[in-house]
């Protein structure tokens, strides 16, 4: 019987990277961040985590720091591992082996993550970065009993055993999630949510972007509007570019602004970009409606709320309405359940747990970035965006209408119907009966 390890490559290979997108020539850099990335990259073992929305620019931060390494650091392997499904996250895995020539590699009874574990983890072998990118599902590496994979791995063993912690390596996680970020990070302290551009910054992308920027009038207006978001400016500027001349940014503001069905629209190009993986979408809309249906799957309860939420005004969403959406909606559902199938998960949830539920669904969309919390905990907020998108995903799901009239009800009852004994409360409750999308 041979020696497991008996044909092990020797330790001379030199190391290379597997980063599969070149530094970007546009790239705004965000200094404080890099900073922090590579300070809480420099220890042995050590682990760090991007987080933010779809479209902040987690992953090209990654692209820029894994380069950066290399270009410092070339005795260094730098892997790059996509982990959005677990077929993804085995797929890069066998890329890294046969790159490492692993003669073990076309066994077939070779557990293929386990074997490249062992090399990972094996001092000799030198040292290494590994981007783990967009690892937004904490089940693909944490699975509920019974859901384990089934051909690279065993059924109680979940991916997250195959990130060895070893002296020599170091990740750098990119997710949607905070909660999987962290858990994969090994803790809060260890990640670091990217938020949008400033002003500055978010001109300055937009300029790197467009090939004329002689007839700029109105960009910053327009980037305020799309709420500094570097995806959207990425996506603005493609479009302006494959338009031009007869399209400037100040064509492109007034189109956006004209009708939720025009902004739709806009936000629907899909220009394409070199440096985001591939079975990713280049639009705003697809970006984020992925990560709607991924908190539906979560938590159906959270995605009510942030349907809800999508027609109030939203920089100023107060808490003291949510919390009665659930009594209020039951009211409606009893009046008139033959027209609307508004929240038939209520019938289901539990009264007397209700607060809980309702501080666990806020929770749930904090840590996807979706919404915000004030200083005083008592107001909500959300992008602008992230608003329309809800709503267009609601749309294409055919439940925006639904929703749209769950909205009003829930307002005008806690206006008209509810004493509050506080016209303060009141008067925040106002200014979002004109907030809403008729369509």
């Amino acid at each position: 019987m041979s020696n497991f390890h008996a044909d092990r490559p020797a330790r001379s290979r030199e190391p290379f990277s597997t980063v599969p997108f070149a530094p970007d020539p546009d790239f705004v850099d965000r200094p404080e961040t890099i900073a922090w990335v590579r300070d809480k990259c420099a220890g042995p073992g050590a682990r760090a985590a991007l987080v933010g929305l779809g479209g902040t620019g987690k992953s090209q931060l990654a692209i820029q720091y894994a380069h950066s390494v290399r270009d410092a650091e070339p005795h260094t392997f730098v892997f790059w591992v996509h982990a959005g499904t677990q077929a993804r996250f085995e797929e890069a895995y066998r890329g890294i082996a046969d790159r490492l020539e692993l003669p073990e590699r076309n066994r077939q009874e070779v557990n293929l993550l386990q074997l490249v574990c062992n090399w990972l983890q094996d001092e000799t072998n030198g040292k290494w970065l590994m981007i783990l990118d967009n690892a937004d599902n904490m089940d693909v590496f944490y699975p509920k009993q019974g859901h384990a994979n089934g051909r690279s791995g065993s059924a109680s063993t979940s991916l997250a055993g195959f990130l060895p912690q070893s002296r020599n390596g170091s990740i750098l996680v990119t997710s949607r999630n905070k909660d999987a970020a962290a858990r994969l990070a090994g803790g809060h302290r260890s990640v670091k949510e990217v938020v949008m551009f400033g002003q500055d910054q978010a001109l300055q992308l937009l300029r790197n972007k467009l090939h004329d920027t002689s007839s700029s009038e109105g960009a910053s207006e327009l980037l305020r509007t799309l709420g500094y978001l570097p995806l959207a400016i990425t996506q603005v500027a493609a479009y302006i570019n494959r338009h031009a001349p007869r399209v400037t940014v100040l064509d492109y503001l007034e189109d956006f602004r004209r009708s939720s069905r025009s902004k739709e629209s806009l936000l629907n190009q899909d220009a394409g970009d070199l440096r985001r993986d591939q079975s990713a979408s280049n639009s705003v809309v697809t970006t984020w409606q992925l990560t709607f249906e991924c908190v539906r799957k979560e938590k159906r309860s959270a995605a009510d709320l942030l349907s809800l939420m999508s027609f109030f005004n939203p920089q100023a969403i107060p808490n003291f309405a949510l919390r009665n959406y659930d009594r209020s909606m039951e009211r409606r559902i009893r009046i008139a359940r033959d027209m609307f199938s508004v929240l038939p998960y209520l019938k289901d949830r539990h009264r007397s747990d209700g607060e809980e539920s309702f501080l666990n669904d806020v929770a749930v969309l904090q840590a996807y970035s979706l919404v915000s919390v004030t200083t005083g905990k008592e107001i909500l907020t959300m992008h602008p965006l992230v608003q329309h998108c809800t709503i267009a995903w609601l749309s294409s799901i055919r439940k925006a209408e639904r929703w749209r009239m769950a909205f009003l009800e829930l307002v005008r009852r806690e206006i008209i119907l509810k004493d509050l004994g506080d016209w303060e409360e009141c008067k925040q409750l106002i200014p979002h009966m004109d907030t809403f999308h008729p369509g």
